[in-house]
């Protein structure tokens, strides 16, 4: 009932979350509008797709399952294909989405959704409606993840040389007197003596002069890539390639790139190929993109603590279920130590003993540096042991399967904290036999269960309790113990001058600190980083609230044009407004002073001018009637288009222009929202909210967008033409491409004999004409005295 009511079910760890998930899951998906179900990486969604896929299908249900790559649908007796797993059917995206039940990442979910609002027409676009998804694990989905908004992006035209001669400068400053690094934002500044030296290396005279800030920029993120982004805590380097490591979850995270110039900063700093900066063309945050379901819910064994950012930001309540059975792990206080180095003596020595009396031990470390490290320690003293972290990723399911074995040592980063299952005595499967297998759990039930060791805080008290969560599941007993030391990474950002006061001066580097007190004060300094973190999120949130409601406008608008079968009056109708907003612009006050000839030009990059429509009709006939005359025209030149190139090409011809400027035009916002986004914090200074003011500046920018969106379409319908339609006017962009920037003129036939200056024969005076073309052709028939004058007088 929790799940199907839209609410956030806190279940432990080994209760079941897939299982209880089944019954909201089928009810929502009887619907038939399609129920998502979100997982934290391709793995869990395609195993928890294969594992529930029977029982769907017994029901009548449909099942698919997205994946990076690929999608598939569930259809039980396929064999295994290469990289398709057995029992599942690669199959187009559209399809995988049509299933009554749809497994998949956040991010899957996410891009799909910016895809198809990227998309040229509705059979482009994969997703459905979004009705209803439960979450699982949704506070690693919608709290952690939340920071990181899903961006796509392509790459833009700065050169990647300045990042290399940046990289080979920085290394020359020196932390604490060129530059200070502030541990807690994970921000470096320059002081005064670090400008002056960079000045002289890079060999320039003022670095932050206004024509310096592209070199400014470069030079902040290499100095963050130096300072604060370590290699194989941040990041791995593979196949010389920068892969960013997932913060909580400590997976690789390929394909994921830093924003910004950092990434390519970071490629700069290890000497890797530097790929181009990029321009972004699409980008929501996860906030924003699952509060557009209408209805949703999820699942996690810690979500009690952020109970409240659940609710402010996405509505949703938190129920703690109970456990099936009584849990009965033991948590040990938190040992302190002084430095690093001692804390890790004492890790390995608790490792070891344990190993000595048979115990099974999950050492949870913070980074790969760390697990790595451990590892070292423990082959020197002969202890075996596995290490799972995204270097070896590949042989995850082997090691957690054998975790729970008596006398196993398995060396952990974050990835052993979510998903998986360690049965005490090993993996039955692999047993010799099942009586062998009993013996093993016997005996590791009888020492104590799974022992955990957390070798440092993590930023998230939910984090440490996921970790611990891996012990004492449904009724096993367990044991865990943090170790911690003053020069953890938690407590050099947040904590160190609240601990050093609290462990004190004399206390020596090898003896602990233990007490009840002191978990609870690590607790506290959690607490701080998680407010700090809600803070960052909310703030995230508020100012991607002004974005949302803009990309909202603009996508329902690209839904209407992809909908549409007839775009041509809305096309004709932003051609009128521009015609008419030029003309009644310019030709005001006094007609003696007017000077017609800058507002022909202005309009003759709408459309090309009939040669009759001069500066003389200007001064002839007027505004009003000027107004009449070229909207005439332009719709004649229409029609005459449309005849030549065919009704069907002209409507593609109309769609194509109307997405391409909605699009271009939606990218340029972005950049300019972000570029604004960044500054905005200097209107603090002069004591104005810098939401306030984002809202003010990011309202008055959509408005201009929305105008210059017309502007361009007006500018760009009449210089196409379909590809192979070479016109009078020139060849012009061909509707395979059109480039809506250039205004290369292309007319129809009947518009190029208009102006290819042969002698034509002057019309009759057609008296239900419009005043200004009666006018006109009494002209030319007998040539108005302003007409004579200037002929006589020109000989």
């Amino acid at each position: 009932a929790v799940l199907h009511e839209g609410k956030v079910a806190e279940m432990r760890t080994g209760e079941g979350k897939t299982l209880a998930a089944t019954l909201p899951i089928y009810l929502n998906a009887l619907a038939g509008g399609g129920a998502h179900v979100v997982t934290v990486n391709d793995y869990l969604a395609r195993r928890d797709a294969v594992w529930m896929g029977p029982v769907y299908q017994a029901l009548g249900l449909s099942v698919g399952c997205l994946q990076h790559e690929v999608s598939y649908l569930f259809e039980p007796g396929t064999p295994a294909d290469g990289a398709v797993p057995a029992d599942m059917r690669a199959v187009p995206r559209r399809e995988a989405y049509a299933a009554d039940i749809t497994y998949g990442t956040n991010n899957e979910f996410g891009f799909d959704y910016l895809r198809d609002n990227m998309a040229t027409s509705r059979e482009q676009q994969v997703q459905r409606p979004l009705v209803y998804a439960i979450v699982d694990e949704v506070d690693n989905i919608l709290i952690d993840e939340a920071r990181t908004p899903l961006i796509i992006s392509g790459p833009a035209q700065e050169p990647t040389s300045l990042y290399q001669t940046v990289a080979r400068v920085v290394p020359r400053l020196v932390e604490g007197e060129d530059f200070n690094i502030e541990e807690k934002e994970r921000q470096v500044m320059l002081t005064d003596p670090g400008i002056s030296k960079l000045e002289g290396l890079l060999n320039v005279d003022n670095l932050y002069d206004p024509a310096n800030d592209v070199l400014t920029h470069f030079v902040e993120n290499a100095l963050r890539a130096l300072a604060i982004y370590r290699r194989d805590k941040d990041y791995v380097v593979k196949d010389r390639e920068v892969i960013i490591v997932d913060e909580f979850t400590g997976r690789l995270m390929p394909g994921r790139r830093w924003a910004d110039g950092l990434h390519q900063a970071i490629e700069a700093k290890e000497n890797v190929t530097v790929q181009r900066e990029t321009v972004t063309y699409a980008t929501i945050t996860l906030q924003n993109y699952f509060r557009m379901y209408p209805k949703l819910a999820g699942m996690t064994g810690t979500a009690v603590t952020e109970a409240e950012e659940f609710f402010k930001v996405y509505g949703l309540d938190v129920v703690a279920i109970p456990t099936h059975m009584p849990m009965i792990r033991e948590d040990f206080p938190d040992l302190v130590y002084r430095t690093h180095a001692a804390k890790f003596t004492a890790v390995a020595d608790h490792i070891a003993e344990l190993h000595q009396e048979g115990r099974p031990v999950l050492v949870g470390t913070v980074s790969i540096e760390r697990s790595e490290e451990l590892s070292g320690m423990l082959e020197r003293r002969g202890i075996p042991h596995e290490v799972l972290n995204a270097k070896n990723h590949e042989r995850e399911a082997h090691i957690i399967a054998q975790a729970g074995s008596p006398g196993a040592v398995t060396v952990s980063t974050s990835m052993a904290g979510r998903g998986t299952d360690i049965i005490l005595g090993g993996d039955a499967k692999t047993a010799d036999s099942d009586e062998a297998w009993a013996r093993d759990h016997a005996s590791v039930v009888a020492g104590g269960g799974l022992f955990v060791i957390g070798t440092e805080r993590h930023e998230s008290r939910r984090i440490d309790n996921q970790l611990r969560g891996r012990s004492g599941r449904q009724g096993d007993p367990g044991e865990s113990r943090f170790y911690a030391s003053l020069e953890d990474d938690i407590m050099v950002r947040f904590g160190q001058g609240t601990m050093g006061s609290l462990v004190g001066r004399a206390m020596s580097d090898d003896a602990p600190l233990e007490s009840r007190m002191l978990t609870r004060t690590l607790e506290m300094v959690q607490g701080k980083v998680e407010s700090h973190y809600f803070d960052i999120r909310k703030h995230l949130v508020e100012y991607d609230d002004v974005v949302n409601g803009q990309r909202q406008k603009i996508y329902d608008d690209r839904g209407k044009v992809l909908d549409e079968a007839d775009l041509k009056a809305a096309i004709q109708a932003k051609v009128g407004k521009e015609i008419t907003q030029r003309i009644r612009e310019t030709l005001v006050g006094d007609p003696a002073e007017w000077d017609a000839d800058p507002l022909l030009a202005e309009l003759n990059t709408i459309f090309p001018l009939p040669p009759q429509i001069d500066a003389e009709l200007v001064a002839d006939n007027g505004a009003t009637e000027t107004e009449e005359a070229v909207l005439d025209a332009a719709e004649e030149l229409y029609a005459e288009r449309e005849e030549a190139f065919g009704e069907a090409t002209m409507r593609a011809i109309e769609r194509v222009v109307l997405l391409q400027t909605v699009d271009r035009l939606w990218v340029q916002h972005l950049t300019m929202m972000s570029n604004l986004r960044q500054g905005i914090g200097l209107y603090a200074y002069g004591q104005r909210d810098p939401l306030v003011m984002y809202k003010k500046e990011g309202s008055a920018a959509f408005g201009a967008l929305l105008e210059r969106i017309d502007h361009d379409i007006a500018h760009t319908i009449f210089h196409v033409a379909p590809a192979g339609q070479a016109e009078a006017g020139g060849a012009g962009p061909r509707l395979a491409a059109i480039d809506t920037k250039k205004t290369t003129t292309v007319l129809s036939k009947a518009a190029g004999a208009r102006t290819s200056g042969a002698a034509q024969e002057a019309p009759a005076v057609d008296p239900s004409a419009p005043r200004w073309a009666r006018r006109q052709a009494a002209r030319a028939a007998g040539g108005s005295k302003k007409s004579r004058k200037r002929k006589g007088s020109g000989g």
